[in-house]
């Protein structure tokens, strides 16, 4: 049975621009330019009034930390500004220091985290000072003038931890007065996905600094080819939804992959309003801006995004598009030729699909070709590399050359993708070249670099493992199918939120008017509290030392 719920027109076509496999350059210029436009940068304006509740703070920390290596050279004895936030309200003599690491994002956008999320509430448990911490090339805290390709070396996995445990060995407090550094008080660090593994990794690399550690969503395993990312929302999102997006996916590739079949291809895209889409594979990428928003669901409304409900809701058997009936004629000769001959229920799904891109993608082009609109190709403004790209080029550099997660279509023969298989890894990390004149093909990332920290396996004695049951990166995190199946000790927890639970939802929280009978959800409720628990256990275990 098909995903049949029917909401009213205005409900099934609402959504913001979608999230792809691959972002458009055009994307990426209106982001550059709202960045470019506000000294805050990328984050929710919600954020904005916990500047003033939490001023910023910079602590002057080494740029190279690391000058018996070769891959830094020319080396830095400089310095620059690693931007920081604090909340001191709970604390009480003898209570630890509980940081947060910001990750790939400017950090204010985690300064609801210190307010009402896992940091305060781990903070008023324990009578802790809790803190956001930036990260290195990202927000405000860049150790050089520009990204250009010379000055992103310094933006490495052990440059990141080494900023960190400096930080807990050198920071005052401004206000605070007693010191409150690493070794002689207890910190414990949190961090969720790329931060998750931070936590992990700094527990491990320096546990003389940080005394405990939560890995929330952890990707503690790099995976270069992670088509993996695909298989939680294959087996948790609403199975009549997956089957549709598999089926018109399928019927997709069929023609695509049909190198015969340049007519077909042709008339696929035209079906599409895409016709004016020159590389087939931009085509492809513009139908991943549905199913690719599972990640961004959450318990949390100010977290959540409805745009995969919205998406899904209009892959039903039920026709939903006036403007579509005129090419229904034209769907069922694609259907023949992508391998399903006569299928009234796909026919419709198909239908639907065309509807669907056309209103939350084809539509919002109006003003470029669509080549300008939707291609992921163009030198000229990968070329662009002052402070502001941060928000696409840290990251960017980051997994062309360590952590890699190129989210394909490659799906092995007997499981039908999520997202086309010309989606591939070539397609994926073209930007690489374009932005850092790496050729992945030939140099891919040194995942190495990471794993050596221990990947699936990683373990130490108040080391947290936490993470979502349908979280699309569970299968890079210690909590993977393949891992190495753990049991929880007060020393060593893990939990598996259940109910649903997507990318870090433990991390949000509400204030005590906010919440409703179903609102945190029981499970997370419960996640919170047992972090609580154990972490408080942690701390008694430092008293007796």
């Amino acid at each position: 049975m098909l995903f049949s719920v029917l909401l009213p027109l205005a409900i099934l076509v609402q959504g913001s621009v979608a999230r792809h496999a691959m972002p458009p350059v055009s994307e990426l210029m209106q982001k550059l330019h709202e960045q470019k436009a506000s000294r805050r940068g990328l984050y929710k304006r919600d954020a904005l009034d916990l500047e003033v509740l939490y001023p910023e703070h910079n602590l002057s920390v080494p740029i190279d930390h690391f000058h018996n290596e070769t891959r830094y050279e020319p080396h830095s004895n400089g310095t620059y500004d690693l931007r920081y936030w604090f909340d001191a309200s709970h604390y009480k003599p003898g209570g630890p220091v509980i940081v947060l690491e910001s990750g790939e994002t400017s950090g204010v956008g985690r300064l609801p985290f210190l307010q009402k999320g896992i940091v305060a509430q781990l903070a008023e448990a324990t009578g802790g000072v809790g803190v956001i911490l930036e990260h290195r090339y990202y927000g405000t805290s860049f150790p050089t003038p520009d990204l250009s390709t010379a000055n992103m070396r310094f933006l490495t996995t052990e440059q990141g931890l080494a900023d960190v445990a400096y930080f807990a060995t050198h920071v005052k407090f401004p206000g605070v007065n007693c010191s409150l550094t690493a070794p002689d008080t207890p910190w414990i660090v949190y961090g969720g996905s790329y931060p998750g593994a931070m936590a992990a990794f700094l527990r491990v690399l320096y546990p003389e600094i940080f005394f405990g550690a939560i890995s929330s969503s952890g990707v503690t395993e790099a995976i270069y080819d992670y088509w993996e990312y695909f298989e939680p929302i294959r087996q948790f999102a609403p199975p009549d939804c997956v089957s549709a997006t598999q089926h018109v996916t399928h019927v997709v590739d069929n023609i695509l992959l049909n190198k015969n079949n340049t007519g077909k291809i042709q008339q696929l895209k035209a079906a599409y309003g895409l016709s004016g889409v020159t590389d087939n594979r931009d085509f492809a990428n513009v139908l991943t801006g549905g199913i690719y928003n599972w990640q961004s669901t959450n318990w949390d409304p100010e977290e959540n995004s409805p745009e995969f409900y919205y998406y899904c809701r209009n892959m039903t058997t039920k026709p939903l598009y006036n403007q579509s009936a005129d090419l229904r004629e034209s769907v069922k000769d694609l259907l023949v030729a992508g391998g399903y001959g006569s299928n009234p229920n796909l026919e419709n799904i198909m239908l639907n699909s065309i509807g669907y891109f056309n209103l939350t993608s084809v539509s919002r082009c109006k003003d470029s070709t669509q080549d300008e609109c939707f291609s992921t190709q163009n030198a000229t403004f990968y070329a662009e590399d002052d402070l502001n790209t941060y928000g696409w080029r840290s990251w960017n550099y980051q997994v062309c050359t360590e952590w890699g997660y190129i989210q394909t279509g490659n799906t092995p023969k007997d499981i039908l993708p999520l997202i086309s298989r010309t989606l591939d890894v070539e397609y994926l990390t073209s930007f690489c070249q374009l932005s850092f004149n790496i050729n992945s093909t030939i140099n891919p990332p040194d995942v190495d670099r990471v794993n050596k920290y221990g990947g699936f396996n990683i373990s130490y004695p108040r080391l947290a493992i936490i993470g979502g049951e349908a979280d699309p990166w569970k299968p890079a995190t210690p909590l993977a199918d393949n891992a190495p199946k753990r049991n929880s000790t007060t020393e060593e927890p893990v939990l598996l939120i259940t109910g649903g639970a997507v990318h870090h939802w433990d991390e949000n929280g509400l204030f005590p008017n906010e919440t409703t009978p179903t609102t945190p959800p029981s499970f997370v409720v419960w996640a919170q509290q047992f972090e609580k628990n154990f972490v408080v256990d942690w701390l008694k275990e430092w008293k007796k030392k």
